[in-house]
């Protein structure tokens, strides 16, 4: 397959099918990924998006996800602690916003939030709403359609939910809940007038086709803000031993994305902090978005030093 040519067909308007994007796992790296820019620029011009997150609920997890440190099933060194009070969420969402940041998710871990811990969030959405100049994103699990109702009303925009993987590679990073749990929560956040941010981890010993077929999922679903994790293996986890994967191979999966996805919202996420360009070759590869600051168990970058990379590259930052 030549790249040039799909590139220029993706131009004028063209779909990849997944053969074809099979087909350029081996192109020539640096074509790959000056093409895929070139496909960025048209359909995303030069547009950045920004947002952080804050880890509201840590650790004692009931699902067994193999690459999360947050899981019961596991002996990690992280901190644990129960719903963190409205007053730092509202702090620090207002700290992140005077700093130039668009988006701001409260993240909670657990299979879902309870009744009573939605309506203790959903005031500090409410309140958020209000006070804050952000976007607000919400990451809690899988809730019932009530709940993302009651979300909704309280000024939440997005819902984020990552697919992690492919359908069929799935099982085998959790067995604790399937990936049509993945894919009704994507549903049911959409239905209550939400928008959805989803994406995947690399480098849980999935192949490139695990990682397209779950980008041509995530086209299907029509999801515009894509994650793209990196795993960075934690200790006591059952990935704790897998090899960090190489720049090259990341940056060739960005790139994939791109011409699967060409008018997405690529979104460095966990994991880029592992390489010494903070994200520099990524964002060139086809990215045009970033979480900036701490994730939720290991320290990120921080949004001046996101700010000053951005505008170096020629993007403005701005909501998407």
């Amino acid at each position: 397959m030549n790249v040039q040519i799909l590139k220029d067909n993706i131009l004028n308007g063209y779909k990849i099918n997944k053969k074809e994007a099979l087909e350029i796992i081996n192109a020539d790296l640096t074509g790959l990924c000056k093409a895929a820019e070139e496909i960025r620029n048209k359909f995303c011009k030069n547009s950045f998006d920004l947002c952080s997150i804050i880890n509201a609920k840590s650790g004692r997890c009931s699902e067994n996800c193999k690459f999360c440190a947050q899981s019961s099933y596991y002996q990690t060194d992280i901190s644990e602690y129960s719903l963190v009070s409205g007053d730092k969420i509202i702090e620090d969402a207002s700290r992140n916003g005077a700093g130039g940041i668009l988006r701001f998710s409260i993240v909670t871990s657990g299979r879902a939030l309870s009744d009573k811990e939605t309506a203790e969030l959903c005031a500090v959405y409410k309140k958020l709403s209000k006070t804050c100049n952000v976007y607000l994103c919400a990451s809690h699990g899988f809730l019932a359609e009530k709940q993302f109702l009651n979300l909704k009303e309280a000024g939440v925009s997005r819902y984020h939910c990552n697919i992690e993987t492919s359908r069929s590679y799935f099982p085998k990073i959790c067995t604790t809940h399937e990936y049509d749990n993945k894919i009704k929560t994507i549903e049911n956040a959409k239905k209550a007038g939400l928008e959805v941010c989803s994406g995947i981890i690399m480098g849980m010993g999935e192949t490139f086709k695990d990682r397209i077929d779950a980008f041509f999922d995530l086209k299907q679903m029509n999801i515009k803000s894509i994650p793209l994790n990196i795993l960075n293996p934690v200790k006591g986890t059952p990935f704790e031993k897998n090899e960090i994967l190489g720049e090259d191979e990341v940056c060739r999966t960005i790139a994939i994305a791109r011409f699967i996805l060409p008018d997405a919202v690529l979104r460095l996420a966990g994991g880029r902090g592992l390489f010494k360009d903070k994200g520099k070759r990524m964002i060139m590869a086809g990215a045009n978005a970033a979480i900036s600051g701490d994730m939720l168990t290991t320290s990120g970058i921080s949004f001046e030093e996101d700010k000053k990379l951005i505008e170096m590259l020629g993007f403005e930052i701005s909501p998407l």
